[in-house]
């Protein structure tokens, strides 16, 4: 039986919107008509019209935050928010990279809450979409840690306290793919202090709590998402066996 979008399921919506958005944005970038700087913004107008469009369509009474999309301060009196990164990692993109990702989060009550994450170029373009309502079990972590960082700039932060654990650095791009990196077992910690916005990581947040992971802020509290403020200074996420390590060693760092 076809489920029409409007019978759709939370989840069933967040994961068919980016896993659509992720073919349209290969199909802009299969077009070779663009350069890099134009590709980003091409690919970041198309998805996000398209998911914009549709979660007010299918959603109309929720709120909607999108990092391409003009803020609206009415978001704030709802309970339910979508939070969307069309794409995360937008220079990945270009570059054709496998590290970035399309984030379609809802949170609900300021917990990120459902999502989906849609790694497009993951397994030679075939893609991948890993989602809130369907988690698997995340694979045993080997004998030494690994630390996804940015392959740009890594956080002093997080390059500290992998010396001090003993753990590998494992340089990556867009933090939605940094985040599925821990949830399929090809990374085991992702700390990150540099600075991010709310949608960087709702979805991303929401997959990895379905998944049983330990989600929070830098200093063990809770992550809150539709905030005023959209600015999210930092992020912890890892197995919750090894959180308690890691949160010592990062308030060892701070000092």
């Amino acid at each position: 039986m076809v489920i029409e979008p409007a019978q759709m399921t939370d989840a069933d919506l967040a994961a068919n919107l980016a896993q659509v958005a992720g073919k349209l944005l290969l199909d802009v970038r299969a077009s070779g008509m663009l350069s890099l700087k134009a590709l980003g913004k091409a690919g970041d107008a198309t998805a996000n019209q398209f998911l914009v469009h549709a979660i007010r369509e299918q959603r109309p009474e929720d709120g909607l935050l999108s990092e391409e999309e003009k803020d609206n301060a009415e978001r704030l009196s709802q309970r339910r928010v979508w939070i969307i990164d069309p794409v995360d990692g937008t220079r990945e993109y270009g570059e054709a990279r496998a590290d970035w990702a399309v984030h379609v989060g809802l949170a609900i009550d300021g917990v990120a809450t459902i999502g989906a994450v849609a790694l497009p170029g993951a397994d030679g373009e075939k893609g991948l979409v890993l989602r809130t309502d369907r988690p698997s079990a995340v694979p045993q972590a080997p004998e030494v840690l690994r630390m996804v960082v940015s392959r740009t700039r890594p956080a002093r932060e997080a390059t500290e306290v992998a010396m001090k654990i003993g753990a590998e650095l494992v340089p990556m791009g867009s933090a939605g793919a940094k985040a599925m990196a821990i949830v399929r077992g090809e990374a085991d910690i992702y700390l990150h202090s540099g600075g991010q916005y709310e949608w960087d990581s709702c979805a991303p947040v929401a997959v990895a709590l379905a998944h049983g992971l330990h989600c929070s802020r830098i200093d063990g509290s809770p992550l809150i998402y539709n905030q005023a403020n959209v600015y999210m200074p930092d992020l912890l996420i890892c197995r919750k066996e090894h959180a308690q390590m890691v949160l010592d060693e990062i308030a060892k760092v701070a000092v």
